[in-house]
């Protein structure tokens, strides 16, 4: 068994009932979007989910670097957020749908005002963002099939909202239909996708490899140098399938079970975050977040073929 340990706990002042999203950016910081001004609607996507009574709307951002928190305004909020993440210089990237057409995505300045707008697609998985100005979404089947921005399934942005790659499989490889995890680094991300769940790596530089894996469906990656970690998957929401990798595939070396850091069996989590060799899960109530920092696997690694 492998326990997770806890990172981040939102402090009781502010309302977790509020939080229209949450995420850990590439700084190891946990950031919660709140909005005083929202209740909870139903969600077709799972339980209740907060969402402001009206547009636009000022929301708070708490920040938790390390178990420092600070405070920072959003102002004039035209979307009801659903996705957000950490740029560099102190600007932040938020996604969501609303009354403002087709462009979903704002990036937001230091000082909280709204600087850029622009279209991101329909049907976005997963946000992500690195140190070095790049901006990463992934797609499900209802964007992939009938938007042409989410048609690629794998997107890559600069951090003023330009579109700069989107993924195109090899010939022989089926395309994306639906992105079921996400890993990203600095200049790099790790995606794992339906229908075949290749594990496509894909830098900044061109470089796209990918790799054959032994897991169907995964939730969450941790990759770390040679070794990638697969969480989840094969109808086990618990499993950690630890692997190394070749040129062409990501070799099993071990299994274990992840639980609570208290022991407690993992039963349902969020949709979990990776950060290289980090992995970042939350419950179904956004207040805490938990970690697991992958290592090598107890053998060591075999000799490459």
């Amino acid at each position: 068994m492998v326990a997770l340990r806890s990172h981040a706990l939102l402090p009781r002042q502010y309302d977790h009932r509020k939080v229209l999203a949450t995420t850990v950016d590439a700084w190891d910081r946990t950031l919660w979007l709140i909005c005083p001004d929202a209740e909870l609607r139903p969600s077709p996507y799972g339980g209740p989910r907060a969402r402001p009574r009206g547009l636009p709307y000022d929301a708070l951002l708490v920040i938790d670097s390390g178990g420092t928190v600070r405070e920072q305004p959003l102002r004039e909020l035209d979307l009801w957020v659903t996705r957000l993440d950490a740029l560099p210089n102190g600007r932040f990237v938020v996604q969501g749908y609303g009354a403002a057409g087709d462009r979903n995505a704002r990036i937001h300045g230091p000082d909280g005002r709204r600087r850029h707008s622009f279209a991101m697609g329909n049907a976005v998985e997963h946000l992500m963002a690195d140190r070095r100005h790049h901006v990463w979404s992934t797609y499900f089947d209802e964007g992939v099939y009938t938007d042409p921005i989410s048609a690629a399934g794998l997107v890559r942005w600069d951090s003023g909202g330009n579109r700069r790659w989107g993924y195109t499989p090899p010939e022989g490889v089926e395309h994306i239909d639906t992105v079921y995890a996400l890993n990203v680094g600095d200049g790099v991300a790790w995606a794992d996708y339906y229908p075949t769940f290749p594990l496509v790596e894909a830098r900044t530089n061109g470089e796209i490899r990918l790799r054959r894996t032994p897991v169907v469906a995964p939730a969450g990656l941790a990759v770390h140098g040679e070794h990638l970690t697969m969480l989840g998957g094969d109808r086990q929401p618990d499993r950690l399938h630890l692997c190394r990798l070749t040129e062409s595939e990501a070799l099993p070396v071990e299994e274990a079970r992840l639980t609570l850091p208290n022991g407690a069996p993992l039963k349902r989590y969020a949709p979990p975050v990776g950060r290289g060799r980090h992995l970042y899960l939350r419950g179904p109530s956004p207040r805490q977040w938990y970690v697991l920092e992958v290592r090598e696997p107890s053998g060591g690694s075999p000799p490459r073929p």
